[in-house]
Order: C-alpha cells, then structure tokens, then sequence
C-alpha cells in the first residue's frame, strides 16, 4: 500500500509539472524553427542577435478559452495535491480520497477540452499565419500527455483508502 501511495504521489506531481510546463512554455504551435506560437505570445528568433522576439498573442475568443481552461486545469491539480496532503494527515483510518480524485478528474477534463478546442480551432487561434508551414509544439502534446495521466490518477484516489 505505500508503494501506491508513493505511486500516486509522484505521478501527481510529474502531471503537475508537466501541466504547468505546457501551460507556460512558448511551443503550442511552431514554424521551421525560426517561429512559435503559446497561449500568450507569438515570437520568433532574431538570427542577428540570438533572441527571441516576443508579441502579445492576438486574444480570440477561443484563444481565452484555452488559457482559462489550462489555467483551471492547474488549479484544479494545485487543489488536489493540497487536499490530498491534508488528507492523508488529518482523515481517518479507512477513508477515501474522493474531493482529491474528482479535482483530478476535472483537471483531466479541463485539459482535454482546452487541446480538443486548440486542435479544432486552431486557424482562428492563429489567424494571421500560415498552418500549412506549421505543427503542433510539444506543449501541445505535452497537455494531451497529461489528459489520461490526470484521468487515471482521479480514479487512483478515488479507489484509494487511507491505511495506517
């Protein structure tokens, strides 16, 4: 049983990490190396001096759907590891970890629906660029990685008792 405990612990803190990384990073969408695309900036790299050159993305109503949906998605896993902390010191013997699970879960939906709306809306989203030249980040991937990961570890503790 520690070991599962263990188990659950760390794939909730490696989907965390990893929900965070692709809420944050600058590669939902790139171009030839040169160019990439997140949720808040669209930047490019400036061969004379190295850097990157970033621009606030241009806000579309699908854009801010998926900003709130991974930010939520974060949330929703903050939550759940907090009360899931709190919980395994304060429940008692034989209890389960229904809030922690259904948090996972949400976030695991949450975060499905933000990648299921880039996938399809994708053209809005970056209107003034060319997709043709493009692909999918590793962010991207990154947030459809963690859609079963989350899912999974909702069900975990939802099936998870507190032993002593």
């Amino acid at each position: 049983m520690a070991y599962l405990l263990m188990f659950v612990t760390l794939l909730h803190l490696i989907t965390l990490a990893m929900l965070f990384i692709a809420t944050m990073e600058k590669s939902w969408w790139e171009w030839d190396g040169m160019q990439n695309s997140d949720l808040w900036y669209n930047c490019r790299l400036d061969n004379s001096t190295g850097t990157w050159l970033c621009a606030s993305a241009k806000e579309t109503e699908w854009l801010q759907a998926v900003q709130v949906l991974m930010v939520l998605s974060v949330v929703f896993s903050s939550v759940s590891f907090l009360v899931f902390l709190g919980q395994l010191f304060t429940m008692s013997k034989g209890g389960l970890f229904y809030f922690t699970g259904l948090c996972q879960i949400f976030a695991g939906l949450t975060t499905f629906s933000a990648a299921l709306i880039y996938t399809l809306h994708n053209e809005e989203i970056l209107q003034e660029k060319k997709l043709t030249s493009g692909h999918f980040g590793y962010c991207f991937i990154l947030a459809w990685v963690c859609v079963p990961l989350l899912l999974c570890s909702g069900v975990i503790y939802i099936h998870l008792r507190k032993k002593e």
